[in-house]
C-alpha cells in the first residue's frame, strides 16, 4: 500500500477521458437513454473529433482496421451468445 500520495500513479490521459466517458455513459444510462443511442452518439462525436483533427482519408483507414480488431476481441467486456 502507497505511503504517501506521491506513491500513487496518477492515470494516463487515455484513462482520465475513458473515466469521463464511462462516467457520463453511466448518468445517460440512469436518465433512460438507451446504451444503443449512447453508443451511437459517442462514435459520432469520436469520428467526427479524430477527423477534425487528422482528415478523413486518416480516419478511414483507422476505421478499415476496426473490424480486425473487433474479431479479436479487443473492445469485448463481456462475452455475448449471437
Amino acid at each position: 500500500m502507497p505511503d504517501t500520495a506521491t506513491d500513487y500513479e496518477l492515470p494516463t490521459s487515455k484513462e482520465a477521458a475513458l473515466g469521463y466517458i464511462m462516467e457520463a455513459w453511466y448518468e445517460a444510462k440512469q436518465d433512460g437513454i438507451e446504451p444503443e443511442a449512447i453508443a451511437n452518439a459517442a462514435l459520432f462525436a469520436a469520428l467526427s473529433d479524430l477527423i477534425t483533427i487528422y482528415g478523413e482519408i486518416p480516419v478511414v483507414e483507422f476505421a478499415e482496421g476496426l473490424a480486425d480488431r473487433v474479431r479479436r476481441g479487443e473492445f469485448t467486456l463481456h462475452k455475448t451468445t449471437q
